[in-house]
């Protein structure tokens, strides 16, 4: 059989992560006996991907006739994105991933944390900033708690290292029970001092969990900062989605396209009986999506897991890697890094739970 009609089936196969054909992201296909090798170049971290992508494309090249095996190569080649204004990224960071929220309390920085190790466990390398000075937490979530980084030649700070994903906090500098009484002024210009300062190494991806809220804290952030796109957090209930509509706003504001809206604690399952209760309302993250024409990433269940595993200082995708959370944690990191190379302007996608297979 022809290679090119096999190129020409597996380049209108449609990506799962961006619900589109795969296009000029198939590189080639090569035939070999009864293999046929389909080599594909994403622009988002890939490992684990095959699992999702070779049933597509093996159905696919069967549509068009061929009846032997089909392999599949996967690259990823992760390029900088734009960022706002006439801002300039950082060396060595090649895009910066916001995850914000309007209101306290939604998980933001569970989430925050679950999709870097997310990122990191596909294949990307990631940094992670914790960007809320009164309460910083990412440093017990990533196992962190005590520890102190160094400094090589006394200006530059150097990241601490948890689980594969380069970390840095205010929480790494303080006394952990020190209250930051601190102004807007003097939070922004530490805020700024721990990213700039900061040596990172080579990073695809820095994911900065910001500090909940959209005032002049926020807004000074996403007006400074380089920041290539933004994932909004929040629950489904009324009141976490209309400060949520003031934290996807402000990003519009500042021209950072949102990659879409993550709805945690969408549902509880009882872990006794099985019942699945929807305690904050359901459809929320679904209606905002549909009203602001961005996709809803995934839903996310209230587990009683996720929070001790957080506490623990070892969330859920390196606690549980093979479980179903740690698995919808994933698919929502590789759809927004998609959609991020796509150009924040890929056709929307479907939503996907923990649940889904």
């Amino acid at each position: 059989m022809n290679d090119q009609v096999l190129r020409d089936a597996a380049s209108a196969a449609i990506d799962p992560a961006l619900d589109r054909p795969l296009c000029d992201a198939v590189t080639a296909v090569t035939i070999a006996g009864n293999v046929a090798t389909v080599e594909v170049t994403l622009g988002f971290p890939v490992g684990g991907y095959e699992a999702d992508l070779g049933p597509v494309l093996a159905a696919a090249l069967a549509q068009a006739g061929w009846v032997g095996t089909v392999g599949v190569r996967l690259t990823a080649r992760i390029q900088p994105q734009a960022v706002q204004g006439s801002l300039k990224p950082f060396p060595h960071i090649k895009n910066i991933l916001a995850i914000a929220s309007g209101k306290g309390g939604v998980g933001k920085s569970t989430t925050a944390a679950n999709l870097a190790l997310a990122l990191s466990a596909q294949g990307a390398r990631v940094g992670l900033l914790d960007a809320d000075i009164y309460g910083p937490s990412q440093p017990l979530m990533m196992g962190l708690s005590g520890e102190r980084p160094n400094t090589v030649d006394g200006k530059r700070i150097e990241p601490l290292r948890a689980y594969g994903v380069e970390v840095m906090s205010i929480g790494f500098l303080i006394d952990p029970e020190q209250p930051m009484v601190w102004r807007g002024p003097m939070v922004t210009q530490a805020l700024m001092q721990l990213l700039g300062d900061t040596n990172w190494g080579d990073l695809d991806y820095l994911v900065i969990d910001l500090p909940p809220g959209t005032g002049d804290i926020q807004l000074t952030l996403a007006q400074r900062v380089p920041v290539s796109g933004a994932i909004i957090v929040t629950t489904p209930q009324d009141i976490a989605l209309a400060d949520a509509r003031k934290g996807l706003q402000m990003f519009r504001k500042v021209s950072v396209p949102v990659l879409g809206i993550v709805e945690n604690m969408a549902m509880h399952v009882c872990s006794n009986c099985g019942h699945e209760e929807h305690i904050f309302g359901a459809g929320g993250g679904e209606r905002m999506a549909a009203d602001y024409d961005i996709p809803l990433l995934g839903s996310l269940p209230l587990d009683i897991r996720i929070r001790e595993q957080a506490d623990g200082g070892r969330p859920t995708v390196v606690a549980e890697p093979e479980g179903r959370v740690a698995a919808a944690y994933g698919r929502i990191a590789r759809r927004a890094a998609g959609r991020l190379a796509a150009g924040a302007g890929g056709a929307a996608f479907p939503t996907l739970t923990e649940s889904d297979d």
